[in-house]
């Protein structure tokens, strides 16, 4: 008989991109309540930051499958 953990593993994979991330911001949330509140407005501004050194070819872009690769190595 499966464990708990394993049923539950077993849904949260059937869901959905979206899904899974609002269930990982709120996991994490729920680990760590000292989050800043303006973490979001604070990632835009990063975002608007670094298009704009792309933009103007200051900041050299990189694909989304290298991006995700290069984190996963990070994390290792």
């Amino acid at each position: 008989m499966a464990s708990n953990f394993e049923k539950l593993e077993k849904e949260v994979r059937a869901l959905s991109f979206r899904e899974k991330a609002a269930l990982t911001r709120m996991l994490v949330e729920d680990l760590d309540p000292t989050v800043d509140e303006n973490v979001e407005e604070m990632w835009i501004e990063e975002a608007q930051r670094r298009y704009e050194a792309y933009r103007a070819g200051n900041l050299k872009a990189v694909p989304g499958e290298e991006a995700i690769r290069r984190a996963r190595k990070r994390l290792k």
